[in-house]
């Protein structure tokens, strides 16, 4: 069976608990990140734990932790598989308190941290996507684990037969329910830029990266339903998915409805960069 890590101890996930109390269960209050683990290294480990400090910081806590002390966690729950792809999750929530809206009840957060193997998916023929208003809050860059409206998201693009829906804002792309945009026109990859609507990606990062890098020619800018609908090509990116390719967009081909030229050249780039960890 394998172990967890919560609040200073290494435990069967069977055996570890929290408080009825905390505040994580009783107002959803805290953060979270995903992190990606290839061939048993941790992927950009430096970019998630500066975004988790951004997330902490905008909901008024400190890092509970020093970078050492979160590599040794990680290292030690990656150790529990044999497998060399996994997926850590860290959540971080106030701690326990009683059921009251001040924030400063809380003195000591609760730490949860699991690792668990990457279950490849073959998503390179692409996938079926719809879009929808989005629903969520305002504060969309920080990483909460305050998650219902993307869960009803994604349920409402699987009840239609798609994998994501792509969120428009006042007439704008802002990103996936779980996910960041790219669309491409012509040999131009546009990508909606970083703001309170947007959460900061690591792989979004990576990509416009990677592209700048390799002379592909990335625009960060806001991009509207109109233009999207339109698009050669359309991506999403994620840390567990990478970059997947839209073939279909509320029922419509995208492009000529099959894994664009543009979208297989930043794959290349990424699996490439990927091998040289």
């Amino acid at each position: 069976m394998s172990s967890v890590y919560i609040n200073g101890k290494f435990k069967p996930l069977a055996e570890a608990s929290i408080n009825v109390l905390d505040r994580g269960f009783t107002f959803g209050d805290g953060v979270y990140e995903v992190i990606p683990v290839f061939n048993r290294k941790i992927f950009r480990f430096d970019e998630h734990l500066q975004r988790l400090d951004n997330s902490l910081k905008a909901i008024y806590m400190d890092n509970p932790l020093s970078k050492n002390e979160w590599s040794d966690i990680f290292n030690q729950l990656i150790d529990n598989f044999e497998d060399k792809d996994q997926s850590i999750y860290l959540q971080i929530t106030r701690g326990v308190s009683e059921r009251d809206h001040d924030i400063s009840l809380a003195d000591k957060p609760t730490i949860f941290a699991m690792s668990r193997p990457i279950v490849k998916k073959d998503l390179s023929s692409g996938i079926k996507a719809i879009t929808s208003e989005d629903i969520r809050w305002q504060y969309c860059d920080i990483k909460a684990i305050t998650l219902l409206p993307s869960v009803l998201l994604r349920h409402r693009a699987k009840e239609q037969g798609a994998k994501e829906a792509i969120l428009i804002r006042n007439g704008y792309v802002t990103e996936g329910a779980a996910s960041n945009v790219f669309m491409v026109e012509g040999n131009t990859v546009y990508t909606p830029p970083k703001n309170r609507h947007v959460l900061p990606g690591i792989t979004r990062d990576l990509v416009v990266e990677i592209l700048k890098r390799n002379d592909i020619n990335i625009i960060e800018k806001t991009i509207e339903l109109e233009q999207l609908l339109k698009a050669d090509e359309i991506w999403i990116t994620s840390s567990t998915w990478e970059i997947v390719p839209v073939v279909e967009l509320d029922g419509r081909s995208v492009g000529e409805g099959n894994t664009g030229l543009m979208w297989e050249k930043a794959n290349d780039f990424y699996q490439e960069y990927k091998r040289s960890m």
